[in-house]
């Protein structure tokens, strides 16, 4: 084989690129970058996530030949968990609420994998996709139940990948690093990696409006506030991921200051996100204002840039949707 060809498609998950964001830099006053991770195959961070909870289940015996992969998600795991499982010879079974974009359950049927909708509802409720991933994995022959909520595979996968991909990419300078949390691997991954690099690096929660980890790592307190139509972030627990999880400082970012850093990414620098991406630009604007208050010369901020806009296709990036949920329409939307 070429040395410079990969030795199977799964190869191409992880090693994203990492790019310096101008608008956000020149308004935090610092270097601000982005990591890719719309470059995965998969086409999101959470690629990294699905490999490594099969790869676990492999080596821990769990998940054997034809055996069957079953995960709850809000899209972007299982489409993930899909493409790994296709290259491994294994079946996949999605459970994901319906009120998620249909651009994400179109790719996950077209995949191949059985997806199941259930209606969207707290996580206390018997009903929520979670349980029923969990109770739909126990009665399928051969499968295993991905639980990327409280199986540290997940995060283990941004220790020992994502984590170490920024400190070489920036040439191990590091200041701070900032993300949102859906299930918390990433941001406990990252931070946990960065933090055995550099204990001085600054890990910064970045929570949506309508999550509870923002009080939560403020005061202690598992309380939500307000509303988000952000996908895939936002918790209301502390998972088996964000057990441990070394935040230092936290933000709360609305869905329209959100929204302002994906029109101004879309428009300026040719950047199509989603907006769980925006939210983390904006977390990572504000984590270089603090970096520069608390003292600290022309800081470096990491951020995720989670997924590509072309995934919301029928939300964020339609006019009457934006409209209809009381948020504003790009400019450029307004013109078509």
């Amino acid at each position: 084989m070429p040395d410079r060809a990969l030795p199977d498609s799964l190869a191409l998950i992880g090693n994203t690129p990492l790019v310096g964001l101008a608008g956000p830099s020149e308004a935090a006053g610092c270097d601000i970058y982005g990591k890719c991770e719309f470059a995965n195959p998969g086409g999101s961070v959470k690629d990294r996530a699905a490999l490594s909870i099969v790869r676990d289940a492999e080596a821990r015996g769990a998940l054997k030949p034809g055996g069957t992969v079953v995960e709850g998600t809000a899209g972007n795991t299982g489409i993930g968990m899909a493409l790994v499982a296709n290259a491994l010879g294994y079946r996949t079974i999605i459970v994901m609420p319906d009120n998620q974009s249909r651009e994400k359950m179109q790719t996950l049927r077209a995949l191949g994998a059985e997806l199941r909708t259930v209606p969207p509802t707290k996580f206390a409720d018997p009903s929520h996709f979670v349980h029923t991933s969990r109770r739909l994995a126990k009665k399928t022959p051969g499968a295993i139940w991905a639980n990327q909520f409280d199986n540290t595979a997940n995060r283990q996968a941004h220790i020992d990948g994502t984590a170490p991909e920024l400190w070489d990419q920036l040439d191990g300078r590091i200041d701070g690093f900032t993300c949102a949390a859906g299930t918390g691997g990433t941001l406990a991954g990252v931070g946990l990696g960065l933090k055995a690099r550099d204990a001085d690096c600054t890990i910064a929660l970045t929570d949506p409006h309508g999550a509870a980890l923002y009080n939560y790592f403020a005061c202690g307190e598992l309380s939500s506030e307000g509303s988000s139509v952000a996908e895939g972030i936002g918790q209301g627990r502390i998972t088996g991921n964000l057990e441990g999880a070394p935040v230092d400082t936290q933000f709360r970012v609305s869905d329209e200051d959100g929204l302002y850093w994906v029109g101004r990414l879309l428009s300026e620098e040719g950047l199509c996100l989603g907006l769980s991406s925006g939210i983390n630009v904006a977390g990572a604007v504000a984590l270089g204002r603090y970096l520069i208050a608390q003292g600290r010369a022309h800081p470096r901020v990491a951020t995720i840039l989670c997924d590509s806009g072309m995934r919301y296709l029928s939300t964020l990036y339609d006019a009457d949707w934006l409209r209809a949920k009381g948020l504003p329409v790009f400019d450029w939307l307004e013109r078509a």
